[in-house]
């Protein structure tokens, strides 16, 4: 049994990560994701298990309709994995941008219900505030970080996500991200690609979003967590409940910073990673932040046997 006791950082995905036909193969094999999946049609009163099985795509992608699909999705992997591995231990957590929420719920800061609550808002919230505002992000490829901070700057958006080297991503008004995109080259950068978005995401288009999530965190109790959950917004781990909930509101305007959050982790020495999501998103990046760093994927049900299989 010895080889079982493994040791591992879960990380959990963000939108964008998204398919048509995530939870279906896990909610066949596995009745736990069965039932969880059911449990959160029942809590919100929507047919979310319909929509993550059968899209169509463009609902899926729907900022309200993604974020829940994601969190659920990532938990009933969890759910079933830990089941599966029992002697498997998390040394810590993370997860991007909605995956927080995910990381957090499996860390026990909130209960289920209590997280697909919060992010069924939160996806309802920025929704509202893309339909107010005319926003859009694009990603900027090749280059160093200082000339896309500087590129951000002299066009007035804000720097969203930094998700690997040679990868940040820019979010804010329509124009500012075109003047992005048509800039990248002069500025130093291999290119810019504007990204198929409802909106501008982690920018101060989103503080509407951020008011009322603000509001909504704070009438949820917040417990401990089982073991460390590295933010978003620090790339570090926050000191206590209070901070949990400062960390998740600024979040919805404020950087994604991927790039230090793992390498935070690796630094404290953690060696295993598995990711939670219907694509390897996370591997990839992982892949371009310490090649050769171990990432197992989960997100159906032959990804998860395997993933089984590895780690017994």
């Amino acid at each position: 049994m010895g080889a079982m006791n493994q040791r591992a950082v879960l990380l959990f995905a963000g939108q964008g990560a998204q398919e048509v036909g995530m939870g279906r193969s896990l909610a066949e094999a596995y009745p736990a994701a069965r039932e969880l999946i059911e449990r959160a049609d029942a809590e919100l009163g929507q047919p979310l298990s319909e929509v993550m099985f059968e899209g169509p795509a463009e609902e899926l992608t729907r900022t309200s309709w993604c974020q829940p699909a994601l969190y659920v999705h990532g938990l009933a992997c969890w759910e079933v994995l830990r089941a599966e591995c029992p002697g498997l231990e998390p040394a810590a957590a993370a997860g991007l941008s909605l995956g927080e929420f995910t990381a957090y719920a499996a860390a026990g800061a909130f209960d289920f219900s209590t997280g697909l609550q919060l992010v069924a808002q939160r996806g309802r919230f920025m929704d509202e505030a893309c339909a107010e505002t005319e926003g859009s992000m694009a990603a900027m490829i090749g280059g160093e970080e200082a000339d896309v901070r500087a590129l951000a700057a002299k066009v007035d958006v804000d720097v969203a996500n930094l998700n690997s080297p040679g990868q940040i991503v820019l979010s804010g008004s329509r124009g500012g991200i075109a003047a992005a995109v048509a800039g990248a080259k002069d500025a130093g950068l291999r290119m810019g690609k504007e990204l198929e978005v409802a909106g501008a995401y982690h920018s101060r288009l989103m503080r509407p979003a951020q008011e009322k999530l603000a509001a909504a965190l704070a009438g949820v109790e917040l417990g401990e967590t089982g073991f460390p959950v590295v933010g978003n917004v620090e790339a570090r781990p926050a000191a206590g409940p209070e901070e949990v909930r400062s960390t998740l509101e600024r979040q919805v305007t404020g950087s994604v910073r991927w790039v230090e959050s793992m390498e935070y982790l690796l630094e404290s020495g953690h060696e295993t990673f598995i990711e939670f999501g219907p694509k390897p998103v996370l591997a990839g990046l992982m892949g371009r932040i310490r090649r050769g760093t171990r990432v197992i994927t989960v997100g159906d049900a032959e990804s998860l046997a395997a993933a089984v299989a590895e780690l017994s």
